[in-house]
């Protein structure tokens, strides 16, 4: 019996090809639109993240003008209108500008004799947990320097403790309070510890520096001032 031609290699791959086109066939038409779906749900998705990272920041610039503006107006200009933009920023969502504009609302109270207020707004931004906690320390110590005269010794090295740390940002000036206050108490060795601390702070105010230098010498401390923030300036005879 004669035996069928052996199919050609050429005959082989044309099969192949068109097994591999049907099979392809079928898997677009059972996921592929489902991949082009998700794709464009994505694209959307990027673009509405990039749409309001836009408005977010567009946002924020237009209150960091009206800030500006507030502060300009406090500083000379139309009075009335600042302290409004302050009380529409005072609630605004941005931690950063909302907190500015209460710290500026307590300065206005200050300014205008009011210390029992100031001190009592600043209270509040100090214990708002929704506020950045350089904002909430600055407002306690604003809070403690109104009050100092009026608290006990011991109130006033308990609450700025955290804040009369080397390394706090507000550290020169809740350590020299802290330190008035050890003194009150008559405990020099710590309050000449403290002004030998602030003495050797090389970002602290030069005043405040100077300060603590004779301070410190006062209780018996030697509190070599710290090096210029200059060093490689060579002093003049």
């Amino acid at each position: 019996m004669a035996q069928p031609p052996a199919p050609s290699d050429a005959f082989l791959r044309e099969v192949d090809d068109e097994l591999r086109r049907d099979q392809l066939a079928q898997a677009w038409r059972r996921w592929g639109r489902i991949g082009i779906a998700a794709v464009v749900v994505g694209l959307l998705l990027f673009a509405g993240w990039l749409y309001w990272n836009s408005r977010a920041a567009e946002q924020a610039g237009v209150e960091a003008e009206q800030l500006q503006t507030a502060f300009e107006g406090l500083s000379g200009g139309d009075r009335v209108e600042a302290e409004a933009t302050l009380s529409r920023l005072a609630e605004s969502k941005r931690d950063g500008h909302r907190a500015l504009a209460q710290l500026a609302q307590a300065d206005q109270l200050l300014a205008g004799k009011d210390a029992k207020g100031a001190a009592a707004k600043f209270a509040a931004i100090a214990a708002d947990a929704s506020l950045g906690q350089p904002f909430r320390d600055l407002a306690l110590l604003r809070q403690t320097l109104i009050e100092f005269d009026t608290l006990p010794p011991q109130t006033v090295v308990e609450r700025l403790r955290p804040l009369a740390t080397p390394g706090n940002a507000w550290f020169p000036t809740a350590a020299e309070l802290t330190a008035v206050a050890y003194a009150r108490q008559g405990r020099r060795d710590l309050a000449g510890r403290l002004f030998g601390q602030i003495a050797r702070q090389e970002d602290a105010p030069e005043t405040t520096r100077q300060r603590a230098v004779q301070m410190a010498s006062a209780m018996g401390v030697d509190a070599a001032p710290a090096p210029s923030p200059n060093p490689g300036v060579t002093p003049q005879p």
